[in-house]
């Protein structure tokens, strides 16, 4: 059995698929998420959510904040920013790492920084390089 997955923006919609299997983490813990799921909302972490594809393949999707709703096995993911693996550039997502290491090591307290090495650290694991 399947459910279908959305990716919205405040915009537009990003990505649509049917999945079998969609993995994201939240504030409650990494979450699985099945045809016949419960219903359930939740606020996503900058993380990789994991989309095993009807008729197989993987999707790979940087978030870097935002929400997970699921009701009648329709799964929304909504993103002010997420990611596609396929249209992240690793050497610019390793480039704002090292600055986010750089600016976090200068101030351990910055904030700006602390957000940009979760949003660096979520793209090169949804390109599947080390992070």
């Amino acid at each position: 059995m399947v459910m279908h997955v959305q990716l919205v923006s405040p915009e537009r919609t990003v990505y649509e698929a049917d999945a079998t299997l969609v993995v994201a983490r939240t504030s409650d813990g990494e979450i699985g998420f099945q045809s016949g799921h419960v219903p359930f909302v939740g606020t996503l972490l900058p993380s990789v959510v994991r989309l095993v594809l009807d008729g197989g393949g993987e999707q790979r999707i940087a978030v870097h904040s935002g929400f997970v709703e699921i009701a009648d096995d329709h799964l929304t993911l909504l993103c002010d920013i997420a990611e596609l693996a396929e249209n992240i550039d690793a050497p610019r997502a390793r480039d704002a790492l090292a600055r986010a290491e750089a600016a976090m090591a200068a101030d351990p307290g910055n904030v700006d920084a602390t957000a940009a090495l979760r949003r660096a650290k979520a793209r090169l694991r949804a390109v599947g390089a080390d992070a």
